[in-house]
């Protein structure tokens, strides 16, 4: 079993002021297979005070030696590729082979992209005689989900480090061993004590708190939407500055001009990756009324190709949901969708043939529903498409924007002209053409109720960041 029951505070592994821990699941077994700390406000008062008191030094950092500090966790990271991919295939069920190539390999590139925009990221800006400095804003706190264990993490703590930002970092209680590791990583390298604080719990204990903190001035949250309005509100009451990734209904609109093979292969894809449990999976899948009939045989193969089943084997590619809540929660989703009229054409209520243990979930097809529908509205956080016909494109877009969210959009087609016409009109943060690559540097936030502000590269470096004028500097 594995075991850290300590917090990463001040540069050492200290014991938790709880005396308490938290049961780690395997979500393929439903067997506990470590524990944690479970942290409680004194933990978090201890972290935050250990941030606090090097801020200013920290901030101070020449750019050189924060980049070389990154350099040093990228190499660390590599150095610790198999531990990250075992813990995150136990902890998440994700398949051994996403594990890798998705899980690993995104932490990783948070990482780079930070240390490649600390080259020629501009902190002072000269205006006539006056200068623009962009300088640390101080303590974050940062409160990431389980999805993407490595993923989530490190897109905040590399911009972070880049900003010269001291954290305390609250990872999910589902999934905590990958960041057990990235601390393991961080002491590896150098990382100046008190800059990079962890502190594993639940929300109540340890995510409030901190929070709540008065000394730290700047909340960064990726996760649902109900969690991150509450986030507002107390981040409110003394006005520290919020970053929130929060939820998507990411539409996935297939042109009439399309490969049918690859916009279906494309679509699926879409929807099963992660075991459909990304808040930017392009859940709504939108066709013309005459492509409709062609689509759903093809998708209804193509889902039925997709193998379910033990993460750890190299042929799986959809593993368990995270939990058993989690696992619930599909499976109701799925029930509203049948007692609210769309028919099931792949997939559907329990548990795939010979997966009776583990939380696995049959990877599902909705038809003949419309966008109000709750399945076509709400977030299921697991791989359920929901098939929706257009008449024109000026529907199609109509229902694509008929959403709160607005996080990511996906569309498929041959005609670039009208594609990039599509793009201009959908409110999201991020319009994906042709499963185009997401490189390293773009943007990554949402419109609407799918969050504030913007992360990756050197936008997420901008969020931990004050902006000071000083008028008469060169005078």
């Amino acid at each position: 079993m594995l075991k850290k029951t300590k917090q990463y505070i001040n540069g050492a592994w200290v014991e938790s002021e709880s005396g308490e821990t938290i049961d780690v699941i395997n979500p393929a077994t439903e067997e506990v297979f470590g524990q944690v700390a479970k942290g409680n406000k004194a933990d978090v008062d201890k972290a935050v005070q250990a941030a606090k008191d090097v801020y200013v030094s920290f901030r101070h950092t020449p750019v050189e030696e924060r980049r070389a500090l990154l350099g040093r966790i990228v190499e660390g990271y590599k150095a610790r590729k198999q531990d990250l991919i075992e813990v995150m295939t136990l902890e998440l069920g994700s398949p051994v082979t996403k594990s890798d190539t998705v899980q690993y390999e995104r932490g990783l590139m948070h990482f780079e992209a930070a240390y490649e925009a600390l080259e020629t990221f501009e902190f002072e800006e000269r205006r006539g005689d006056n200068l623009i400095v962009k300088e640390a804003i101080g303590v974050a706190g940062l409160v990431t989900p389980w999805n993407f264990p490595t993923n989530q993490t490190s897109l905040k703590l590399a911009a972070a480090f880049a900003a010269g930002s001291p954290v305390v970092l609250k990872p999910s209680e589902l999934t905590p061993f990958a960041a057990v590791i990235l601390a393991e990583i961080f002491e590896e390298a150098g990382v100046p004590k008190g800059v990079f604080n962890l502190v594993n719990g639940d929300g109540e204990g340890v995510g409030t708190p901190l929070i709540q903190h008065p000394d730290v001035r700047m909340v960064s949250f990726t996760g649902s939407g109900p969690t991150g309005s509450k986030i507002m509100e107390q981040a409110s009451k003394d006005f520290k500055k919020v970053s929130l990734e929060l939820g998507g209904k990411s539409p996935f609109i297939i042109l009439d001009d399309a490969d049918l093979d690859e916009a279906v292969k494309a679509a699926v894809g879409a929807v099963v990756n992660n075991t459909g449990q990304a808040c930017s999976a392009g859940t709504r899948t939108l066709v013309s009324e005459h492509l409709k009939d062609a689509f759903l045989e093809k998708a209804a193969a193509e889902m039925a190709r997709v193998k379910v089943g033990d993460p750890q084997s190299p042929d799986t590619e959809v593993g368990p949901i995270v939990s058993e809540k989690q696992y619930l929660q599909v499976q109701d989703y799925i029930q509203k969708g049948i007692d609210e009229g769309a028919t099931v054409v792949a997939g559907g209520l329990g548990k795939p043939e010979g997966l009776e243990t583990g939380y696995f979930v049959k990877p599902t097809i909705f038809a003949d529903g419309d966008n109000q529908m709750t399945i076509a509205q709400e977030e299921i956080f697991g791989p359920v498409m929901s098939v929706i016909t257009y008449k024109d494109l000026d529907d199609a877009v109509r229902i694509a924007n008929d959403t709160k969210y607005g996080l990511a959009s996906y569309l498929f087609g041959k005609d670039q002209e009208t594609l990039r016409n599509l793009a201009g009109k959908i409110e999201a943060g991020l319009v994906v053409i042709n499963e185009a690559p997401r490189t390293r540097d773009l943007p990554f936030g949402g419109y609407k109720q799918s969050g504030i502000g913007r992360e990756w590269g050197d936008y997420g470096i901008q969020e931990f960041l004050e902006v000071k004028a000083i008028a008469g500097f060169y005078h």
